[in-house]
């Protein structure tokens, strides 16, 4: 069976990085997604997914 999370476990340094990506990932989404409408790209509609996806698994406390 898997054991629950717990951020705690976690060495400080990867700690201190996941809180300040928590902080930064809604600016870029906010940025990617306004270069987005204005100038799409196939990258940059991915990389728009990839933060919504990122922003979403701290929503939801996934990491």
């Amino acid at each position: 069976m898997r054991k629950k999370y717990n951020p705690y476990m976690l060495p400080p340094w990867l700690r201190t990085f996941r809180d300040i990506c928590r902080q930064f990932i809604i600016p870029f989404m906010v940025f990617q997604g306004i270069r987005t409408i204005l100038m799409p790209t196939t990258f940059d509609v991915l990389l728009l997914a990839i933060f919504i996806l990122v922003a979403l698994a701290f929503y939801l406390d996934w990491i």
